[in-house]
C-alpha cells in the first residue's frame, strides 16, 4: 500500500514543471542546458526542482566536465507504480466480492 515516502514522491511529481522534466529524462540523459532549452525554465527555477528530485530519489546526476546530467531511476518509478497497482488490486477485491461496512 501507499506510505509516506509514496505521498512524498507524489508531490514531488505532481508539479507540471518536474512532471515535464521526468518525462523528458525518460528518453534520454539530458544535461541542464537541454533541460533549460526544452522546458523554457530559467535556469535557476529549473536547478531549485532538480535539486528537489534528486532528494527525493527520482533523478541521479553524471558530472561531466562542467556539465551536470540528469538521468532518471526507473527503480523508483517502479516502486511507486508497484504501490499503486497493490492499490488497485485491493480495490478491485472491494468491489468484485461488493464489500460495504454498514452504517451504524
Amino acid at each position: 500500500m501507499l506510505t509516506s515516502v509514496d505521498a512524498d514522491l507524489i508531490r514531488v511529481l505532481a508539479d507540471p514543471l518536474r512532471l515535464r522534466i521526468v518525462t523528458l529524462l525518460a528518453g534520454e540523459t539530458l544535461c541542464t542546458t537541454h533541460l533549460v532549452e526544452e522546458t523554457g525554465a530559467r535556469q535557476t527555477n529549473l536547478s531549485n526542482h532538480l535539486r528537489l528530485m534528486r532528494e527525493a530519489g527520482v533523478v541521479e546526476t553524471e558530472p561531466c566536465g562542467r556539465y551536470t546530467y540528469y538521468k532518471l531511476r526507473p527503480d523508483v518509478l517502479d516502486a511507486l507504480a508497484g504501490s499503486f497497482a497493490e492499490l488497485a488490486a485491493a480495490a478491485r477485491g472491494t468491489v468484485d466480492q461488493q464489500k460495504k461496512r454498514p452504517c451504524a
